[in-house]
């Protein structure tokens, strides 16, 4: 089931552009709802989670040693950010008009939902599986709706869509089976908590146009911590 929500999440995003072709607004309105939502429940529950070692795959650690790698997270998504052009938070500046596909962008995404879905695989509760499929979808209907527009065969935009849909669910089974996910728990989920923590306050921090204070962002901002403080 946790394979086919994080599936569909994708699928779903490419859908919403193919048949409603949805407008601007509601996708940064639905992004500003998702990352509200991401941001509390890594807050709530990965941070406490992480610090408090509760799953014991691994010895203790100090502070600083699990704040090291949440600092190591927040650099790799910047790092990852310099080659997607921010796609991770509903931004893609890329030249649409090229023809070759998009290396860059794929494997930068790739990493990307690859980190997202280690944690869920290690998760006791299916808050963060949730909070990882509302975040893809408003990514998937940015992406898709680049894709769709660009210069790229069709084919080769829907083949980049799928890939990108199996990589969470290849994070999920990995941490599952491979021995170094199981033994670095700690770490590894520290640096997805860096990296959740970068993607979703850009989403939510970033300004609005002339600076001006936006209701409607605002509102849906606060339903999306609304509801993560309800789970």
């Amino acid at each position: 089931m946790i394979y086919i929500l994080l599936i569909l999440s994708v699928l779903v995003g490419m859908a919403v552009v193919s048949i409603f072709k949805p407008k601007q607004l509601f996708v940064r309105l639905l992004l500003s709802f998702s990352g509200a939502y991401l941001l509390a429940i890594t807050i709530l529950h990965l941070v406490p989670e992480v610090y408090g070692n509760t799953h014991g795959h691994v010895h203790s650690h100090s502070p600083r040693h699990i704040g090291i790698f949440i600092l190591a997270g927040i650099i790799i998504q910047s790092i990852l950010e310099s080659f997607s052009k921010g796609a991770e938070h509903g931004h893609i500046h890329l030249h649409s008009k090229s023809k070759s596909f998009p290396w860059l962008l794929f494997v930068s995404l790739s990493i990307h939902a690859f980190s997202e879905g280690i944690p869920v695989g290690y998760a006791t509760e299916s808050n963060l599986l949730w909070a990882i499929c509302i975040h893809k979808i408003p990514i998937s209907i940015v992406l898709a709706t680049f894709l769709l527009n660009s210069s790229l065969k069709k084919s080769y935009s829907y083949l980049f869509i799928l890939l990108f849909a199996m990589m969470s669910p290849l994070g999920v089974l990995l941490s599952e089976k491979l021995p170094l996910f199981i033994t670095y728990h700690a770490e590894v989920t520290a640096i997805t908590i860096g990296i959740f923590l970068h993607i979703s306050t850009i989403i939510l921090f970033e300004s609005s146009e002339n600076h001006k204070f936006n209701y409607s962002k605002f509102v849906a901002i606060l339903c999306g911590l609304a509801i993560a403080l309800m789970a």
